[in-house]
């Protein structure tokens, strides 16, 4: 499976997809289609955790407190489900390589893996 995970309206995310190319990725705008049950625990299979998967810069982690709570997997996995922003982003999935969030490194090796 080759899957891009984006937010339409992310400036970081338009950078990304204007400057690598996958035009072979079948791409998922996670606000106007939500991240079902079965693609996120795909995600999480070839990342390791819910986790990795979570977005700290969501707005809604600091409104609701949630830096002040210790989370579990499936806390993570329910905040991800219950609101998009909870999903860190872009997420790539090619095979069995996951690509996640913005990051330097990530977006090197990315490149890297891209070609």
């Amino acid at each position: 499976m080759k899957k891009i995970y984006y937010l339409q309206t992310c400036d970081t995310c338009k950078r990304i997809m204007k400057e690598m190319d996958f035009s072979e990725f079948e791409k998922q705008n996670i606000k106007a289609e939500a991240v079902t049950a079965e693609q996120l625990d795909e995600m999480k299979e070839l990342a390791g955790s819910y986790e990795v998967l979570f977005s700290r810069k969501a707005r809604k982690y600091k409104e609701l407190g949630l830096k002040n709570q210790t989370l579990t997997e499936k806390d993570y996995r329910e905040y991800i489900l219950s609101d998009y922003t909870f999903l860190k982003r872009p997420v790539v999935v090619d095979g069995s390589k996951v690509f996640i969030g913005n990051e330097k490194k990530n977006l090197a090796e990315l490149a890297e893996h891209l070609g």
